[in-house]
């Protein structure tokens, strides 16, 4: 029965509201506690919305509730809401308790992702059946829809939307999801109501009559059909007749493991559409999904792997009706669990990250989810063999998985090579993305199932004349690689071009992956590692120079007083080991591509040697790519590319007042500022006296101009042009070089001279004096000589 719209909130709520602000955490679990076990449904009901937004946050994100994404195991309430929450704790109790009485809980049609809320919203019932005869229909129209959950559904909303639903979290909290009270959670679900060994517990509370989503009769030839990817149909089914769900008294077992994945694979990765990618439009906003969030994706792929891997081996191996018969209910969806549920959606879900992510080191949560899912032989629970990781042959037994999830490998490895060619490689940390790819991919007989799947795609289409005219079924309507349906070659052709066109419609362009153009692209990517490679051994190069060159006296300014020469926003990636790291990771990705494609080991050496002669060439002498505006250089989209991969970069030095330089790591701080003063004092009293002595043409003139006139102009080109400042340049006196402390160890030494040849402080004074001054005569008589020479 649907819970009523109007009704006094009962005194137990009421209370538990002002203790929510009064008791600490451990106090009010509890109290919750006691009230779970003692008090009836009857009470019950009205307090799961509250507790939910509680907990969870509200789906608006205004209420954060506990935080479950900043709680860690550092924090004294994290064991306490760990506990509490556990499938088997007090929380889940409270749940199976309403569960038994068939209550309902209303959830706002606007809160649903995207694609699903459009659908509604267009009178469209949703694929599904997860949605299937919940929609409530208020008299004020369709935009106000909501959807009747039961508690275990409501509750598992909440906890689903918790990941996505932006919040304002406390300043300066740190997100990290490895180790938070969330992940910990979505790990523990997962294990509890998906288990690879055993079944899942029952519930403590009789739920005969819960709400079960899948179809009814369940047989071996429809089961779990109606989820997945649209049908051939052109027809759409309106919201207002929606069909009845049928309880299957096989299917009770595990409508709580069926409704699970299906809350998180809607919730989490539902937030893309075919049409979305097929017409290139989206009716809203597209979503951006976090780091975290791509990481808790990574955990489920991980488990569902592990789930369906652990499907027995007489279940798997007997293709006949018979034994479907005596296959128990979670069996039957560890069969169908990949294929079926998560395909689609996840294919949408990457090949939206892999388009939109930014091109920084975070991208390496999207690779690993994607290398995760493509991998299932990772998580078979097999022991692995002493045999090196890269040496280790694909089994034959993962071929029809291969095949059936075909765009996996070939078409977002494509997208891949499109994103890779505007990354940084000399980072070491894109530089790993970039080998973890070809790692995997070379690994042997992968890409020989690869090939073979296209080959099957490509077959014409007069070799599936001979069978029943009918369009080509979905994922979501038969041919899983653990279907009994194991048939001919031509069934393996149908079901690879199924799977193709399920995801990219019928008209699509499929593009080898080993093909002409592919390899272009491959060998695109090859030249700009090698480019990379070569930024990162001469930048490497360079540090180790400037490191041996200095020395215990470099603490004192021995080394270069250049301010253009240090680069202030290197990165701690982009110097010394990490360095080394790239060129050892670039190094075996060039070796793992020339496996996969088979590259010619001669061409590669020749197309290396040829960007490295010309990269050393250019180097030094091209500016980055510019085209001229009206207001100077303007870089166009090849220069940011070039400077990003440290390929050309301006000569840009520094143009202000070298009075006002940044006080360097050399000089006293101390006596900077007091010479500064100083000479600022100084140049203020006698700068026309200067100005006078600098103007005249004589001995004098030339003497003073050498002593006094610095030039603070530079040779060095920039894109942004120097206002014309000729006027405001007057002689001047600079006292800064004496702040040095290479200057000061040479005083020092120099008295230290002086007074082991029994001369005075006067004496050693006078003598530099006249050594500078008899320094500078010879400049100012040769400086002209020198010039034209």
């Amino acid at each position: 029965m649907a819970a009523p719209t109007l009704q006094q909130p009962s005194f137990l709520l009421v209370n538990l509201k002002s203790d929510s602000t009064t008791k600490p955490l451990l106090q009010r679990c509890q109290d919750l506690v006691k009230i779970i076990d003692e008090y009836p449904a009857k009470e019950l009901h009205p307090i799961l919305p509250w507790l939910v937004e509680s907990v969870f946050g509200s789906l608006d994100g205004c209420t954060a509730g506990w935080n479950l994404r900043l709680l860690h195991a550092r924090s004294n309430e994290y064991n306490v809401v760990l506990e509490f929450l556990n499938p088997s704790g007090p929380m889940m109790k409270l749940v199976y308790k309403l569960q038994a009485e068939e209550y309902k809980y209303e959830i706002p049609v606007n809160y649903l992702p995207g694609p699903v809320k459009v659908c509604i919203q267009q009178g469209i019932l949703p694929e599904c059946p997860l949605f299937h005869n919940k929609l409530q229909f208020p008299l004020s129209g369709l935009l106000t829809l909501n959807l009747a959950l039961n508690p275990f559904e409501f509750f598992m909303f909440h906890f689903a939307s918790c990941l996505i639903t932006p919040k304002s979290f406390p300043q300066g909290a740190h997100v990290s999801s490895s180790d938070s009270a969330y992940f910990v959670l979505v790990d523990t679900y997962l294990k509890y109501f998906l288990p690879s060994e055993g079944s899942v517990p029952p519930s403590p509370f009789s739920d005969s009559r819960g709400s079960v989503t899948a179809p009814s009769p369940r047989s071996s030839s429809a089961s779990f059909a109606g989820y997945g990817v649209h049908g051939p149909s052109l027809l759409k089914h309106h919201i207002f007749h929606q069909p009845s769900v049928n309880a299957d008294p096989a299917a009770q077992e595990i409508w709580r493991s069926e409704t699970l994945l299906q809350m998180f694979v809607e919730i989490w990765l539902h937030h893309y559409s075919l049409e979305m990618y097929q017409k290139l439009q989206s009716p809203q906003e597209p979503f951006s999904p976090t780091e975290e969030h791509v990481l808790v994706v990574r955990l489920l792929v991980k488990h569902l792997h592990a789930f369906s891997n652990s499907l027995k081996p007489e279940t798997l191996s007997s293709p006949s009706a018979h034994s479907h018969a005596h296959t128990s209910p979670l069996e039957e969806f560890k069969r169908v669990v990949v294929q079926r549920f998560v395909q689609q959606k996840l294919y949408l879900f990457l090949q939206h990250c892999f388009s939109h992510w930014p091109l920084d080191a975070s991208f390496r949560a999207v690779l690993e989810t994607w290398l995760s899912y493509i991998q299932p032989w990772r998580y078979t629970g097999e022991k692995t063999s002493a045999q090196p990781e890269q040496n280790r042959t694909v089994p034959d037994k993962w071929e029809p998985f291969v095949q059936e999830n075909l765009l996996m490998y070939t078409k977002l490895f494509q997208v891949l090579l499109n994103r890779a060619v505007r990354t940084d490689l000399v980072n070491a940390k894109n530089a790993l993305m970039i080998f973890r790819v070809a790692k995997v991919f070379s690994q042997p007989n992968l890409g020989e199932m690869i090939q073979k799947g296209e080959q099957l795609f490509l077959e014409p289409e007069h070799v599936l004349q001979h069978r029943q005219p009918r369009g080509y079924l979905t994922p979501g309507q038969g041919g899983s690689f653990l279907s009994s349906r194991q048939r001919a070659a031509t069934d393996l052709v149908f079901r690879v071009k199924s799977h193709v066109y399920a995801l990219e419609g019928q008209d699509c362009q499929y593009k080898q992956m080993f093909g002409c153009e592919l390899r272009g692209a491959v060998m695109k990517l090859i030249q700009i590692i090698a480019q990379a490679r070569q930024t990162a051994k001469r930048i490497s190069d360079h540090s180790g120079e400037a490191a041996a060159s200095s020395s215990f006296l470099s603490w004192f300014g021995m080394g270069t007083p250049d301010l253009n020469s240090t680069f202030c926003g290197a990165e701690p990636e982009e110097s010394g080991e990490c360095l080394k790291k790239t060129h050892e990771f670039l190094d075996r990705a060039l070796e793992n591509l020339c496996q996969i494609f088979k590259l010619n080991q001669g061409q590669l050496a020749q197309l290396i040697s040829n960007v490295g002669s010309s990269q050393d060439d250019g180097h030094c002498k091209q500016l980055p790519d510019c085209i001229q505006g009206e207001n100077g250089l303007i870089l166009t989209d090849l220069g940011r590319k070039q400077i990003i991969s440290g390929l050309r970069r301006f000569d840009i030095q520094y143009q202000g007042d070298p009075e006002l330089q940044p006080i360097r790591s050399y000089e006293n701080a101390l006596l900077v500022r007091l010479f500064y003063q100083i000479s600022t004092f100084l140049n203020e009293r006698f700068g026309g006296h200067m100005n006078a002595l600098c103007s005249r043409p004589d001995l004098l003139g030339r003497l003073g101009r050498h002593f006094l006139a610095a030039d603070p102009g530079s040779s060095g080109r920039s894109p942004v042009p120097r206002p014309p400042s000729g006027g405001n340049r007057r002689p001047r006196l600079s006292l800064r070089p004496l702040a040095s402390y290479r200057t000061l160890l040479l005083l020092l030494l120099a008295y230290a001279a002086g007074a082991a040849l029994a001369l005075g402080p006067a004496s050693c004074t006078l003598l530099l004096l006249v050594g500078g001054l008899l320094y500078g005569l010879l400049v100012a008589l040769l400086g002209d000589k020198l010039k034209t020479h």
